[in-house]
């Protein structure tokens, strides 16, 4: 397959008899998931877009990043009506200021890039150990052997959680990013899971707070218990939800960005050669990958007042999908938006969104794909994908496949 090759499965227009007020439905249809850019392209024709359920989707770059420094935009869902699962609310990236700016503030003063750079051995160290136990009879999953187990590591490291306890996260993380969609579909049975997951990683994480606000030590709970010499300390059920958005938050975009980014590589063997040849080139792909095949797909946002936008009137309290992944393809903002060029610049995407909700875990996001991926490329001997496309989570929100089998003849030393 040549480079800047796409699987014959992407190419097939899933939007053609799709009506405009229906494409959104279809972008949550979990039968979207392996390739829903067929239909970003369909949302772009109107670029902002009332759905059949009054949904108000923004699909082009312009817009989205004009958006993204509003004001009247809420990150809050309260205030288009919706409800979200017991103690969600509570999480910075759901507050508006002056309360946002308040959580963020105390996050940043200690998760600096002095903090992010200090995990780079431990990274190297922990990937390593993940490689050497993987590849069993020839068979690699990307994502349970390294994109998963590592993120995850590397913030309980950081958060200071016992390595005994980082396997209890997995079925809670799981539960908690499926309420990202705000499905309409979503079943009872299915939000109550997702109240269960949040109820029981509360009561860990109160209790963990609680003995560390006894004792505490290095790490970021501390810190966030502590304060500084321009943030307050925080307590009780916001260091609690600031906590429980670190660790789910910390680790599941940095799953799907190192499992992404290897399936596009493997989709672009001439790519992947080439950062064999040349490992300098990870830091402008990351970027690209982070555009081409970004782990968060859109966000939702409400209406505080009118809004005018790409010439339509987006009417007080609508609720609004701000799709980062249809921006980051405009045409109007990118040449060749549809093709993965490794080193693509100027690349202004919008893969960690912008403004105010800008992701704070960006720096270690970049930092774990720019170890991991080269030593993949280095360390796996001739892989191949197994299956194209491999099994999707069902979160349109969050996307990335569930497994990604690759066969190897080999896992190097």
């Amino acid at each position: 397959m040549p480079d800047n090759a796409r699987s014959t499965f992407a190419t097939v227009d899933i939007a053609a008899s799709t009506p405009q007020q229906d494409l959104f439905a279809r972008v949550l249809d979990p039968r979207s998931r392996a390739n829903p850019y067929p239909l970003y392209t369909a949302l772009r024709r109107q670029p902002v877009s009332r759905q059949a359920d009054g949904t108000w989707v923004v699909s082009g770059y312009d817009e989205i990043a004009a958006l993204l420094h509003d004001p009247r935009i809420s990150s809050d869902m309260r205030n288009a009506g919706q409800t979200s699962a017991p103690g969600a609310e509570r999480s910075f990236i759901l507050r508006d200021p002056p309360s946002h700016h308040r959580l963020r503030s105390a996050v940043m003063a200690r998760f600096t890039p002095a903090v992010v750079e200090s995990l780079r051995d431990e990274i190297r160290r922990i990937t390593g150990e993940h490689l050497d136990a993987a590849g069993s009879e020839g068979r690699v999953d990307i994502v349970d052997e390294i994109a998963y187990p590592l993120p995850v590591s590397v913030i309980c490291t950081l958060l200071g959680i016992p390595p005994e306890d980082e396997a209890r996260f997995h079925a809670w993380a799981d539960a908690l990013v499926r309420n990202l969609d705000l499905d309409p579909a979503m079943t009872p049975e299915e939000a109550e899971q997702i109240r269960q997951a949040i109820d029981g990683l509360a009561d860990y994480l109160t209790q963990l707070t609680s003995e560390r606000a006894k004792k505490p030590g290095d790490d970021l709970i501390s810190g966030l218990l502590t304060g500084s010499t321009h943030t307050e300390p925080l307590r009780g059920e916001d260091l609690v939800a600031t906590t429980r958005l670190l660790l789910v938050a910390g680790h599941e975009t940095t799953v799907n960005l190192i499992t992404n980014g290897m399936l596009t590589l493997l989709r672009h063997p001439e790519t992947l050669a080439r950062l064999g040849r040349e490992p300098a080139l990870v830091v402008p792909m990351v970027e690209e990958l982070v555009r081409y095949e970004p782990s968060v797909q859109f966000r939702y946002r409400a209406a505080l007042d009118d809004i005018d936008v790409g010439g339509t009137t987006i009417p007080r309290g609508s609720s609004v999908v701000l799709l980062l992944a249809a921006g980051s393809r405009d045409p109007h903002r990118f040449d060749r938006p549809e093709q993965f060029v490794p080193d693509r610049t100027p690349n202004e995407h919008l893969g960690f969104g912008g403004g105010i909700h800008y992701c704070v875990g960006a720096p270690l996001a970049r930092l774990e794909a720019h170890i991991v991926l080269p030593e993949l490329v280095r360390r796996l001997e001739n892989p191949r994908l197994a299956e194209d496309p491999p099994p999707y989570r069902p979160t349109a929100a969050l996307r990335g496949p569930r497994h990604l089998w690759l066969d190897v003849d080999r896992v190097r030393p």
